[in-house]
C-alpha cells in the first residue's frame, strides 16, 4: 500500500485538486452542474487519451507504462481538471470532481477491494485435474458464482486452482482465454455484485434483482454456447497431450478442501451489505459542496471497509501467500480508474445533452426517429466497452438512454437489458474491456503460462465471441 508509484499518483492528483480548492467556496444557489450543451468534443480528449494509453502503452512502451501508469493517469485527469477550472468555472469543476469521486469512484473501488481481499483469503485445494470435463465444470461454476461474488472475486478465487489443475498440460492457453470470457466477464451479469457496470447502474437507482430477472436468459445462452465451444476445443487439445498426462487425468483425484472458510461468511456479508443499501432509503446524511451523501451509501461502504479489515485480520497469512496474493492488481486498477472516472465527466455531460450536444449524431443513430434501437444499443455499448472499459461506457449509454432508472426498468427495460448485456458480455473482447481481464493475464503469466498478445487475444474473441453475440442479438435484441 505504500509503494512509490502510489504515492506519486496521489501527490500528482492532490496538486490538481488543491489548485481547484483554492477557489472561494461560495457557489451559486443549487449545484453548479456542468452543462454539456455548449461543450466541444475537445473536452473529451483527455478521456480518449487515457484509454488510448491503456491500450497502446503496454505494447509500445511497456517499461514506461509498468513504472509510471499511475502518473500517466494523473496527468490525463489534470488535463481535464485544470482547464475546466479555468474555462468553465472553479465551482463547477469542484462540484463535478467531488460528485464523481464521492458517488461513483469511492463506492466502486471499495466494493472491488472488498471482493478482491475476501476472495484472496479463500483457497481451494485438490478435487480435480485438468481434463476437458473438469475444466468445463470449473468454468461453469466460476461463471455461476461470479454473479454473486463479482468477476474479480471469482477470478481471483478460481485462477490458482485452475492453474494447478492444468500445470502438467502443454496445450492450455485456451483454458485461460475462456476463463476470461466466462468467469471474468459473462458470469458477472446476474447482480450488481457481479460486474462494475451493473454496480454503477445500481448506484444510479436500478433495483438489485432487476439484473437477475432480465439478464439471466441472455447469460445462460451466451455461457452455454461458450462452454460447448470450450469443451470441443479442450477435448481436441487434450488428445494432443502426452499419454502420461492423460493417465493422470483419468486416475489422479485429490480430496477437495477449502481453507479460509471465514472469508466465505465475509463474502455473504458483502452481499448483504450491498443488498440492504438498495432496499432502505436513509435519506441524505451529509452534503459536501452540493453533493449529497446518503445514509445507506455511508452505511454500506463502512460495512465493506470493516469486512476488508476483518478478512485481513482473521485470515491465516499462509493462505494468501499460497494464493500469491498481493495488492499490485488493485493498485493498478485504482490508479487507472480514478483517471477514467474523472476524464469521462465531459463525455457524460455531452451525452446527457442529447440532441443539443456535440454527439447529437450518436444520439440520432442510437435512437432513430426518437425510438431506441435495441440492437444498436447492444452493439454500440459492447464495441465501446471492448476498448473504453465497460464501467464508464455503461454510464455513457445509460445517460444516452435518458438516465431515468424508473423508465429504464419499466417501459424501456429491453433498452437497459441491451446496454447491460453489451457492457458485461463484450468487456471480454479485449484485455482492457474489464478490470479482471488484465489481472487474470498477469497472474497466469506470472506462473509461466504464455498468454496471447493484445491482438492475439482479440483474434480469439473475434472468432468465438462475435458470432455468439450475433446469435444473442437475433434472439433477444431484434
Amino acid at each position: 500500500m505504500s509503494d512509490k508509484a502510489l504515492r506519486a499518483f496521489i501527490g500528482a492528483f492532490c496538486v490538481s485538486t488543491l489548485l481547484l480548492l483554492a477557489a472561494p467556496a461560495g457557489a451559486a444557489d443549487g449545484a453548479p452542474v456542468l452543462s454539456g450543451a455548449g461543450l466541444s468534443l475537445l473536452w473529451a480528449l483527455p478521456f480518449a487519451g487515457i484509454l488510448l494509453s491503456i491500450a497502446l502503452c503496454p505494447l509500445l512502451t511497456p517499461d514506461l507504462w509498468h513504472h509510471h501508469h499511475g502518473k500517466i493517469s494523473a496527468a490525463w485527469a489534470a488535463l481535464f481538471l485544470l482547464p475546466s477550472a479555468a474555462l468553465l468555472g472553479r465551482d463547477t469543476a469542484i462540484y463535478e470532481l467531488l460528485h464523481v469521486l464521492l458517488l461513483d469512484f469511492v463506492p466502486f473501488i471499495i466494493l472491488l477491494t472488498a471482493l478482491f481481499t475476501v476472495a484472496g483469503g479463500v483457497r481451494l485445494r485438490g478435487g480435480f485435474v485438468g481434463t476437458p470435463a473438469s475444466n468445463t465444470s470449473l468454468l461453469a461454476f466460476g461463471a455461476l458464482i461470479a454473479g454473486f461474488m463479482g468477476t474479480t472475486g471469482a477470478a481471483m478465487l478460481l485462477i490458482q486452482p485452475l492453474l494447478r489443475a492444468n500445470e502438467r498440460r502443454k496445450h492450455k492457453t485456451h483454458v485461460f482465454v475462456f476463463f476470461i470470457f466466462l468467469v471474468a466477464n459473462v458470469g458477472g451479469a446476474l447482480t450488481p455484485l457481479g460486474d462494475p457496470p451493473l454496480f454503477l447502474g445500481f448506484l444510479k437507482g436500478v433495483s438489485f434483482f432487476w439484473f437477475t430477472e432480465h439478464l439471466l436468459a441472455p447469460m445462460v445462452v451466451t455461457g452455454g454456447i461458450l462452454l460447448v465451444a470450450f469443451y470441443a476445443i479442450d477435448w481436441w487439445a487434450y488428445r494432443k497431450e502426452a499419454p502420461e498426462v492423460q493417465v493422470l487425468g483419468t486416475h489422479e483425484r485429490d480430496t477437495l478442501t477449502i481453507q479460509g472458510l471465514r472469508n466465505i461468511a465475509l463474502l455473504m456479508g458483502i452481499v448483504v451489505a450491498v443488498l440492504l443499501s438498495g432496499l432502505r432509503d436513509l435519506g441524505t446524511f451529509i452534503t459536501i459542496y452540493h453533493v449529497p451523501i446518503s445514509g445507506q451509501q455511508l452505511a454500506r461502504d463502512s460495512a465493506l471497509l470493516v469486512i476488508i479489515f476483518a478478512s485481513l485480520k482473521l485470515t491465516r497469512p499462509g493462505i494468501r501467500a499460497e494464493n500469491h496474493f498481493n495488492w499490485g492488481p488493485m493498485l493498478e486498477v485504482g490508479k487507472l480508474f480514478i483517471g477514467i472516472f474523472i476524464t469521462i465527466i465531459p463525455a457524460i455531460a455531452i451525452l446527457r445533452a442529447g440532441s443539443d450536444g456535440a454527439l447529437a449524431g450518436l444520439v440520432a443513430f442510437a435512437n432513430p426517429e426518437g425510438v431506441p434501437d435495441i440492437a444498436r444499443y447492444f452493439w454500440l455499448t459492447g464495441i465501446l466497452s471492448s476498448f473504453l472499459d465497460n464501467a464508464p461506457t455503461f454510464l455513457v449509454f445509460f445517460n444516452l438512454a435518458g438516465g431515468d432508472p424508473v423508465a429504464l426498468m419499466g417501459p424501456m427495460a429491453t433498452t437497459l437489458t441491451a446496454i447491460s448485456a453489451g457492457a458485461v458480455f463484450m468487456g471480454a473482447n479485449t484485455y482492457i474491456g474489464n478490470a479482471p481481464n488484465f489481472m487474470v493475464k498477469a497472474v497466469v503469466e506470472h506462473r509461466g503460462v504464455k498468454m496471447p498478445s493484445f491482438f492475439g487475444y482479440m483474434g480469439w474473441s473475434i472468432a468465438l465471441l462475435v458470432p455468439t453475440f450475433i446469435i444473442i442479438t437475433f434472439i433477444f435484441f431484434r
